[in-house]
Parts: C-alpha cells; structure tokens; sequence
C-alpha cells in the first residue's frame, strides 16, 4: 500500500530492480537456452531483505496491514507458488531455470505492490488474492497458452499448413547449428518426439563435423568404420559452447585419413552414424537422445533441405511478460474475471 503523497513505499519501489534482470534472463534464454544459476542469488538475497522491511512497516501500521495485507498473501507466496515450482520442476515440466526464477519471484513478490503515477494506480486491476507472485505465474501461463495460437495464426497466413503448426516452423537446414529447439520430421514423415538439436551439436562436437561436411557426405558418416579413435569433448550442445575442435574427431581438419586408422575399435558394424558408440562414450545423456532418434535426426538433415523444428520457447519469456503485464495491469485471469 502506497502512502500519501508518495510513489511506492520503499520496498516496492526496490523491487523494479527485478524487471531488467527478468528481461535479460528472458533474452539469454531465448539466445542460448542457458541461464547461470548466479543470477538469482543477488534477487533471492534482496527479496529476504525486502520481506524483512514489509514486515516491519506492516507491524509498525497494525491491524490488517499486517495480518490481512502481509501474513496472508506472504503464507500463500511461500506456501503455495515454491511448492508448485519445485513439483513442476520435479515432474519435468519446468527447467532448472524457470524452478529458480518462480522461487525467486515468491520472495521478491509476494505482496502486491503499490505504484501512484499522478491520479493512476498501478497494476490497474488489483484481486482479492494479494500474493503477487501467484498473479505473475497464471500470468505467465495464459501467455505460454496463448504463444501457440499466435504461432498457428503465422503459419496459416504464411501459408504453411501442417499438424505441427501449432508448436514449430519449417527453416532452412543452413540455420540449424545456431538454432534451439526439437526437430519436428523423421524419415517417416512430422512426428513431436524428433531429434533435440543441443543433442545434434554434441554428436557433431563429438566426431568434430560441421553439418555441412555431413551433408557432403553422408553415405560415409553413417559408416561406423569412420567413427574418430579420439573424439571431441561434445559439449553441452549450446550454440555459445567455446569450443576448439579436431577436424572429424581425431584428425586435423582436411588432412586426407585412412577410415580404418581413424575408426572407433568398439564401434559395431551395425550402428549406422555411430549413434550408439556416441551415446555410449559420452556415459551421459544427451537430453534424453536414443540411438534411434539420434540416427532418424542424422537422416532427415542430411538430405533435406527445409525441416519444420519447434523453437521450444522457454518458460522464462512468459514468466517475463508475466511479471511486465502484472505490474501494469495485474491479474489477467481473476482481473477479468471479478
């Protein structure tokens, strides 16, 4: 609650501070699909100090500013949006870096704030829930909901009618190395659970290839037989990956190599790309990648030409124009609604 003649408490003014952080990670996220867990520890440390001054105001003004006002929608920041973040991180449905930013917002946000801008009030449309961290969340949610229409209107008006219009679009395979996201197409036609391309850079990374080599010559690549003796580091397959590699595994780039000197001595005959020796050497997972996936990936980009992916849109963007939306407006949902 804002007090007479002024902007926003102190509090609530301090917590814009989380809006170009949000837009950054926001932005990262689309870039490289990677966001340091460092960036949350700063926010996490001044949402606690925050709280501790709301309390002290909220006491300080009595009755229901500090039961109503602030023990209610802090019990429900706390008690109900961290539970939801961790459960859905835990089940899969978010990654480590959205858990990290919705447990960060329930601590920078959990009461709803207060901004005076001459005779206007913002966010325009307070609820009856005061947790504001909640309302940034069924923000971001509409929003994610709402992204795939948007996408399946662009498409149609592009002309690009296809099942798969709601999630992806088709590029160029030229654009794939620098592109996040899951290839929507196996040799059989469009399917959802097609070859992630983090997991192609790591394969490519790992036999030190470019895509375009590969295209050159794929009847050789998929020989097992031409599988490096000393593979590349792969990677973690992010396009911004510093990476330094042999030329084709373990050779230098260009130089002219015998395929039985340069084959991996466990490779089986009958693992086309060497899919299966890959997987295996890494000892890891390269997001959840099958040898069969990895080999139908490897065949459609090696001969096709424009393949529909899904950009996969991370949940950071929504969470971002969650938080944009709730500052200005307030709740889509229950604003709307009530």
């Amino acid at each position: 609650m804002t007090l007479a003649g002024t902007v926003a408490t102190g509090p609530d003014l301090l917590r814009l501070v989380a809006v170009p952080v949000f837009a950054w990670t926001a932005y990262r996220d689309i870039e490289t699909r990677r966001v340091s867990s460092t960036v949350w520890i700063p926010l996490a440390l001044l949402g606690a100090v925050l709280l501790l001054w709301d309390a002290r105001l909220a006491w300080a003004a009595g009755g229901t500013a500090w039961s109503y006002d602030f023990l209610v929608p802090t019990a429900i920041s706390l008690g109900l949006v961290v539970p939801i973040a961790y459960l859905f991180w835990w089940l899969g449905g978010f990654g480590g870096a959205d858990a990290k930013a919705l447990l960060v917002l329930a601590v920078v946000f959990p009461t709803f704030p207060e901004y005076a801008l001459g005779s206007v009030t913002l966010p325009l449309e307070p609820t009856r829930i005061g947790a504001f961290s909640f309302t940034i969340l069924t923000n971001a949610v509409l929003v994610a909901v709402a992204l795939p229409v948007v996408l399946a209107i662009r498409n149609a008006v592009a002309g690009r009618i296809a099942p798969v219009m709601l999630v992806g679009w088709p590029v160029s395979w030229e654009r794939i190395p620098e592109t996040h996201g899951r290839l929507l197409e196996t040799p059989t036609g469009l399917s959802r659970s097609g070859l992630d391309l983090d997991a192609l850079r790591m394969y490519l990374r790992w036999r030190g290839l470019s895509l375009a080599e590969l295209r050159e010559a794929p009847e050789r690549y998929r020989d097992p037989a031409t599988l490096p003796n000393e593979p590349n580091p792969p990677t973690d397959g992010a396009v911004t990956a510093d990476v330094d590699l042999r030329g084709d595994g373990g050779t230098l780039e260009g130089a002219e190599t015998d395929a039985a000197a340069t084959a991996a001595t466990d490779a089986p005959a009958d693992d086309p790309w060497g899919a299966e020796a890959f997987l295996d050497d890494i000892e890891g997972s390269a997001y959840g990648t099958t040898p069969e996936t990895l080999r139908e990936g490897l065949a459609v980009l090696s001969e096709t030409e424009t393949v529909w992916i899904s950009p996969g849109t991370p949940f950071l963007v929504p969470i971002f124009a969650g938080l944009v939306i709730a500052l200005i407006y307030g709740d889509l949902l229950l604003g709307t609604l009530l």
